[in-house]
């Protein structure tokens, strides 16, 4: 049934309502968790799995003391910064650990006063509703195509690829010795060994790698993990080696915000954008405000 014909029957079904019913049965659609469990499906249930394996290995802030770079870039925001990891901590999630006091969603704008300001929440990883929304509403069919996600941390956009999509290849390329160990113990675990690879190296190594990618997915990998100079080297780079026509580009954040940041102010005229349906429904965890955080460009 495509969209047209399911719009016909849903106004068949709300003709044959009772007028006095009417009313209550949209607001049971709008507020209702039952509609949700009958379209939740169990390749959300496995990355959720996922995230409940990686929490047991991580700390809370999922940061490493070896992120060094990373931690000094966080101090240095104008506003209080901490890492809250989405793949790991959903809302529900996040909301739970501040009930606990865990975690907390303010800080104080002066000491022992009640004055308080919302923190900054930063993740470096996509949530299980940005990644469902990557790989079936953003990307294309990847069958037989090779997807790279460089700095791929927890490994959550190749699981998500693994399980939303049929890429025959899904590398992961991490230069964290920790990290690579943590997805190796995962892919193990859960079977995923026959499309996953994960490869300690720094992207700047994998020129092959890149001129032979479909996919690329950069999500905030260079600004808080490389100084400026290098993160000018590691853009060049990529542009030098990502040229295969029509090969598709994931950045967050966008990609002119990326390289004005870094003073490169020519256009990324190797690339064109394309537009994306960032209201689309995927469940009452879809946050299409998170979801504009995506950027999808093609190689030209």
């Amino acid at each position: 049934m495509d969209l047209c014909e399911a719009k016909l029957e849903v106004k068949q079904l709300l003709s044959r309502v009772k007028n006095r019913d009417l009313s209550r049965l949209l607001q049971w659609v709008r507020e209702s968790d039952d509609l949700d469990e009958l379209l939740s499906d169990n390749r959300r249930k496995i990355l959720q799995s996922i995230s409940e394996d990686l929490r047991g290995s991580l700390p809370q802030s999922a940061m490493l003391p070896s992120e060094s770079t990373a931690l000094s870039k966080m101090q240095q925001s104008s506003k209080p910064t901490v890492h809250v990891d989405s793949f790991l901590y959903d809302e529900e999630e996040v909301d739970s650990l501040c009930d606990e006091g865990s975690l907390s969603r303010s800080y104080c704008l002066s000491c022992g006063s009640t004055r308080t300001a919302p923190l900054d929440f930063l993740s470096h990883s996509f949530s299980i509703p940005e990644l469902h929304f990557l790989f079936e509403s953003a990307l294309p069919d990847l069958s037989g195509r090779v997807l790279v996600d460089v700095g791929s941390r927890l490994g959550a956009v190749l699981y998500g690829g693994y399980v939303f999509s049929s890429a025959s290849r899904l590398v992961g390329l991490e230069i964290s010795e920790e990290f690579v160990k943590l997805q190796e113990n995962i892919v193990q675990k859960y079977t995923m060994t026959d499309r996953i690879q994960v490869l300690h190296s720094d992207v700047r190594l994998q020129n092959v790698l890149l001129q032979n990618a479909d996919v690329l997915v950069l999500n905030n990998v260079f600004e808080y993990f490389l100084p400026p100079e290098e993160q000018v080297g590691a853009w060049s780079f990529i542009m030098e080696n990502f040229r295969k026509k029509g090969s598709l580009l994931v950045t967050v954040p966008c990609l002119q915000e990326s390289l004005n940041t870094l003073q490169m102010l020519l256009p990324p005229c190797w690339v064109e954008e394309l537009p994306l349906d960032y209201d689309v429904y995927l469940g009452k965890d879809t946050d299409p405000d998170a979801l504009r955080q995506i950027h999808l460009y093609r190689v030209l």
